[in-house]
């Protein structure tokens, strides 16, 4: 029996989410100068760009995209950034994910802040699973999914060749 795919968002879908979370980061954040936003690659990465976008086109304050690469499959924080982190100091951060699951991602992202002292840190997910085992809460979702926890949310973005989606497998 074929994979079975279900179409949870689609592309319009995914920007129309990604628009809501940028107007909400600016309310949160209106009297800000700078803003620093951390995707975390692969695909935390894409929706901080796509987010940026947004918030260059209807923020007052600048924003600036920083990059986390993390070692998941590592049983401590192994992370490479290309950025001092001495420049995210009293700086409001928004760290992006792609999916929230368990919570160690957005875990092992904010181990990488913790010797800074930060005005604000908050977090994004294009999808919020609730299946955490981390104690880690999204402050911005664009969809919150029930799902079980053999399920498995597929994101594609900037795929050459595939519409951007968001499917459950």
């Amino acid at each position: 029996m074929p994979d079975k795919k279900i179409l949870v968002l689609n592309s319009k879908q995914i920007q129309q989410k990604i628009d809501r979370i940028a107007y909400q980061v600016l309310e949160d954040n209106f009297d800000e100068q700078e803003i620093l936003i951390a995707g975390i690659l692969p695909r935390g990465n894409q929706v901080a760009e796509r987010l940026k976008d947004v918030l260059d086109k209807i923020a007052p304050f600048s924003s600036r995209l920083l990059t986390i690469e993390l070692e998941k499959d590592s049983t401590s924080l192994q992370a490479h950034i290309n950025f001092d982190i001495e420049e995210c100091s009293n700086k409001v951060i928004i760290l992006v994910d792609d999916v929230l699951n368990s919570g160690k991602t957005l875990a092992y992202g904010f181990g990488v802040f913790l010797d800074v002292p930060l005005k604000k840190l908050r977090t994004v997910v294009l999808v919020d699973r609730n299946h955490k085992s981390f104690p880690v809460t999204t402050d911005y979702a664009g969809i919150a999914l029930s799902t079980v926890i053999k399920e498995h949310v597929d994101v594609i973005l900037n795929k050459e060749g595939q519409e951007d989606a968001v499917y459950l497998k």
